[in-house]
């Protein structure tokens, strides 16, 4: 009694923890979600290194995006970092004696305000395949990568580090095996980094640093200071010396230098300084001695710490190209520049340039904006358009159907484009308008007429445009007290009024709100910062080169967002870390300043969300890496803010936070974007997982749900804008507090399915390589169900075939676990049925372990047409028509038991209600189709009987003989008629060579048109349709006729021949 006491507890714990098992992201491996670009704008590319002898094969670094190669010059390209832990890219480095060994350095070493910070160096052994982390991970942002020629072991790197704190991984760094060790060869301070490293290209001991000296704050920047200067070491760097006014270079303090040495004349270095006076400075010792040749401001003054590199043609040491905000071209050594790039034509604020050394015609170059390719030495440009690593601030969605996505990128505009298309192959660049120039932030579409947005660029700047007219209105808040400053953010905060579509409201220092759609605003709050003064001296920004962009704007509001449950109450978060919240429309205020726990006094708040369940709750998202605190926070409050909690922290997601949503369907469903990627919580905030599948660890600015369709809607800060569409299954998972579904097999609510008519792309008929392709929405009503491992079946492992003889898993398919191969029967039975519980269709789905996703057409099961084979037994049933808008069951069954759900198909919206005219197409095809059935029947037995004469023909081979020879003759008459009759149905065979079309009427042709005549058009048959089938019926019958005589008469008197011949099969054989 005590043994089945225990086995049955042993059970029941079993069981317990069968069903309580928690869902892992790892189940959702086959659910990825799309890119959808845009790439026609790209985004800031930082690195470019090309292979010396195939300069086909080029790898390039975005500064949030990854790393790309191509191997056929830029036709194709394809991400290779994606595995990694983050995408910020400073530097790569081929080894060129061994183009397999590729070394990037993570951590952009141009320290905008917008900077991604790194973590580490990487090595890669396999031309980009897999990579290696190889140490440096406190160096944060890694600007340059030097590989010995000489001695590939030898490696050297230059660290910009952190610019918002000080910290001693700072300097120069060298490996002599390979990257297994490293030591830090020059250090000056914990504010002073690598500004520029450059290699003798006759010496590689012989290197020229600039040891540079920068800090950011939230609020302000700064180039320059004593630990600035010029390095140079002829020993590897054993020793290095630093150059001072003594040796030609200004006095004072420098900032940040632009170093090239000439490769065709290395004696010949150039050096472009800032300093007090910037210059532009030449050398002929190989950089000990220097000579001031350019101070023009026009030629050497732009914005040093943003962009400060130089590049010498590698066959004319006179020849400069100077990259900064355009290009810059001296024939002269220095002394004097044209434009070789301007503002326009390819994108302007160059940071990467590489130029091949044996073929300087050859040049590719990097800008905030993507890559350009040269093959005449600049002359001529192609911007390559296939590359989407855009960097977007925020994402917002419609609600057309379809609907649209809309965001603003770093440096590249603001843009409105389609989640999906009801267009034949996928999201192509120009379906992207542009809705506003600049650094673009938030798009909003207007509730009442979308065609309208608002949109946003840096300083406030916002316009309400139309994407399909142009039209453009400027509403911008203007204050009425002209001794009034208003202080917009970088990227300022606006938001739509719940309660009113013509109310929205936008901040500065104050909130701002418009009750007509911008046309005049009024201010309904004090300053809502903490209005230090101390920290608003942006006009002093930038140290020794100013830099007063707007980019350093701070004291102000950086988020807005109204109470969807409670009209008049709004949360307001700032830069500068106050929380503000106003429950009567901003006549008065409450600020949570130093009242929520854990949230550094001061932290960046980039989001705040009033939630969509409980008026007094509301999410704050705050990070502080601007002071070097690299954390995850964001806090919850559930009473109006009297009790705050911290909801996030760095034991729970990786990487600093940037933005959240909360499901607006489950609760428990809530999604968090950090430096590091996207994370999901089905338990209400108590634990995290990050997103892997199909979606790199990007830099994730902002999360919008798109609510009709499900959608989750994700705007990348370096890999542009992508769709998770349909999450239902999630919210499912999240209703259950995160625990996976113990049944076999689960079916997830599915969204309505649309029998959309797609239309053929615009512009192209045949796409290449060279056209972006964004992946567009499946067709077909989406089904989704999850699939129990533990029931899924496996062969015992004794029984498994050798590995060469097993079958082998379609594509994107994976084997189960369990110690035996997956069985080929995993696959879900599908039964369709209609509201009258008619079962109109039956699929078989192959099936993984975890969620699967699969496609209904949306069709009924089709007919066997004439002519076609028999199917063997257990083939899949045909489609056939497409099934009428309406409601539909289908029930799922796998492993012995069986789900369902149900699917809402609708009509084209833009079409109408159709269903009276496919009720009657659909009366006249199953007319049609009776006529067809009889075809069908008749050709099958038209092909049982030439099997007969075929085995005839066959025993009667070798055999002679009267009889024998009558029943050879008769039974080539019969395959004779045969063919004849078959010609009446589907016409005579052309056996010329070459492409032959029969244009006869046969028994087929007039079936196939009054077919597709009843089907082609949206309208109910009428007389012409009316003809065409009885046309088809009229001849089929005619057929039928024959053939039945055929068989009455002729084929009856061949099978009494064949029956009555007796065939000598048998020879005698006598004895030998």
């Amino acid at each position: 009694m005590r043994k089945i006491t225990l086995v049955l507890s042993a059970l029941l714990f079993f069981t317990t923890i069968i069903f309580a098992q928690k869902v892992s992201l790892d189940d959702f491996k086959n659910w990825k979600p799309r890119n959808i670009g845009p790439a026609g704008m790209s985004g800031r590319i930082t690195a470019i290194d090309a292979v010396y002898t195939n300069p086909d094969i080029i790898y390039i670094g975005a500064a949030s995006g990854g790393v790309w190669k191509t191997t056929s010059g830029g036709a194709e390209w394809t991400p290779v970092f994606d595995e990694q832990p983050l995408l910020n890219i400073g530097s790569i480095a081929i080894q060129q004696s061994n183009p397999d060994i590729v070394w990037v350095g993570t951590g952009e070493g141009n320290p905008r305000n917008s900077l991604n910070l790194g973590g580490g160096i990487y090595k890669s052994y396999d031309a980009g395949k897999t990579w290696k982390l190889m140490g440096l991970e406190k160096t944060i942002c890694i600007h340059r990568i030097i590989i010995n020629p000489q001695n590939p072991d030898i490696v050297y790197v230059g660290a910009t580090g952190n610019p918002y704190a000080p910290h001693p991984e700072k300097g120069v760094w060298k490996t002599t095996d390979g990257g297994e060790t490293w030591q830090q060869i020059l250090k000056v301070n914990d504010s002073t980094g690598v500004g520029e490293l450059v290699m003798d290209p006759s010496n590689p001991n012989k290197l020229i640093a600039n040891m540079w000296q920068f800090y950011r704050t939230p609020f302000s920047s700064k180039s320059g200071g004593q630990g600035s200067g010029l390095y140079i070491t002829t020993d590897a760097g054993k020793s290095w010396k630093k150059l001072t006014s003594k040796d030609g270079l200004p006095a004072g303090e420098l900032g940040r230098i632009g170093i090239a040495f000439a490769r065709s004349m290395p004696s010949r270095v150039y050096a472009k300084v800032e300093a007090a006076k910037n210059g532009f400075y030449k050398s002929d010792d190989g950089g000990f001695t220097w000579t001031l040749v350019n101070s023009n401001p026009a030629d050497v003054t732009d914005r040093p710490f943003y962009y400060q590199e130089i590049y010498v043609d590698p066959k004319n040491e006179n020849r400069i190209y100077d990259i900064h905000s355009t290009v810059t071209l001296s024939e002269d050594g220095g002394k004097s520049f044209s434009t070789l790039l301007p503002y326009r034509h390819i994108h302007p604020d160059h940071h990467a340039w590489w130029i091949h050394p044996e073929n300087p015609n050859l040049i590719i170059e990097g800008n905030d904006g993507g890559i350009g390719i040269s093959r005449d030495r600049g002359k001529s440009w192609v911007f390559d358009e296939k590359i989407p690593v855009g960097q977007f601030y925020h994402v917002r969605v419609d609600n057309e159907l379809p609907y649209n996505v809309m965001g603003g990128m770093q440096d590249n505009g603001s843009w409105h484009g389609p989640a999906y298309t009801w267009i034949s192959g996928g999201i192509r660049n120009y379906y992207w308008n542009n809705v506003g120039g600049g650094d673009g932030f938030d798009v909003m579409a207007d509730p009442d007429d979308a065609s309208w947005v608002y949109s946003m660029s840096q300083q406030g700047n916002v316009g309400r445009r139309n994407w399909k007219t142009g039209e453009n209105w400027y509403v911008r808040p203007v204050p009425f007290d002209t001794a009034l400053r208003l202080r917009f953010n970088w990227n300022s905060a606006i938001a739509q009024d719940p309660f009113d579509n013509n109310t929205i409201y936008f901040g500065s220092q104050f909130v701002h709100k418009s009750t007509n759609k911008g046309a005049s605003w009024e201010i309904i709050s004090p300053d809502l910062t903490t209005n230090n003064k101390d920290q608003q001296k942006q006009d002093e920004n930038g140290g020794l080169t100013l830099d007063i962009t707007g980019a350093e704007n701070y004291n102000t509001i950086l988020a807005i967002s109204p109470s969807t449950l409670e009209k008049g109450l709004l949360w307001v978060a700032t830069d500068d870390g106050n929380v503000q919240l106003t429950r009567d429309g901003g006549k008065t205020w409450t600020n949570f300043r130093g009242k929520i726990p854990g949230m550094p006094l001061g932290a960046w708040l980039p989001q705040v969300h009033a939630s969509r369940y409980n008026a007094g709750e509301a999410f704050v998202v705050a990070n502080d890496y601007r002071r070097g605190d690299f954390r995850p926070y964001i806090f919850r409050t559930t009473d109006y803010g009297k009790t705050w909690t911290r909801m996030v922290d760095e034991k729970k997601v990786k990487g600093y936070a940037l933005c959240m949503i909360q499901d607006p369907a489950e609760k428990n469903l809530i999604f968090v974007g950090t430096e590091h990627g996207l994370w999901i919580s089905f338990d209400n905030g108590n634990t995290f997982e990050q997103w892997k599948n199909g979606y790199p660890s990007v830099s994730t600015y902002d999360l919008a749900i798109q609510e009709r369709e499900a959608d989750l809607v994700i705007a990348t800060f370096g890999r542009s804008l992508w769709v998770l569409d349909d999450i239902r299954p999630l919210r499912k998972m999240a209703a259950n507090n995160g625990n996976k579904p113990s049944a076999p097999i689960t079916a997830f609510a599915t969204p309505d399915a649309y029998q959309a008519q797609y239309k053929a792309a615009p512009g192209y008929e045949w796409s290449t390589a060279g056209l972006w392709d964004a992946e567009n929405r499946n067709r077909g009503a989406s089904v989704s169900f999850y699939i129990n491992k533990a029931h899924m079946p496996v062969a015992p492992p004794q029984t498994q075939q050798p590995e060469a003889n097993r079958t082998q898993p379609a594509a994107g398919q994976q084997r189960g676990a369990g110690g035996g191969r997956r069985n080929r029967g995993d696959s879900v039975s599908v039964k369709i049925y209609n509201a009258n519980n008619e079962l109109i269709r039956t699929l078989q789905w192959n099936a993984d372990s975890g969620f699967n996703r699969r496609y209904w057409g949306m069709e009924e099961k089709g007919v066997r047409f004439p002519g076609s084979p028999r199917p063997a037994p257990g083939a899949p049933e045909p489609g056939g028509m497409q099934a009428l808008p309406g409601t539909y069951k289908l029930v799922l069954s796998y492993a012995g038991a069986s789900d369902s759900t149900m699917v809402t198909v609708k009509d084209d919206p833009r079409l109408g209600n159709r269903n009276s005219i496919k009720i009657a197409q659909k009366k006249m095809i199953d007319r049609l189709q009776k006529s067809a059935d009889k075809l069908t029947e008749l050709m099958d037995r038209l092909t049982e009987a030439e099997e007969v004469c075929n085995k005839i023909t066959a025993q009667l081979k070798d055999l002679s003989g009267k009889e024998t020879d009558s029943l050879r003759k008769t039974s080539s008459a019969m395959q004779k008629e045969i063919t004849g009759i078959r010609e009446i149905i589907s016409g005579k065979r052309d056996e010329r060579q070459g492409i032959t079309r029969n244009s006869a009427v046969t028994v087929l042709t007039q079936l196939q048109m009054a077919r597709q005549y009843i089907t082609a058009k949206s309208v109910a048959p009428g007389e012409q349709e009316e003809k065409l089938v009885q046309n088809a019926e009229s001849s089929v019958n005619t057929v039928v006729q024959k053939t039945n005589d055929f068989f009455e008469n002729k084929w009856k008197k061949f099978k009494a021949l064949a029956e009555s011949t007796k065939i000598e099969l048998f020879k005698e054989y006598k004895p030998l």
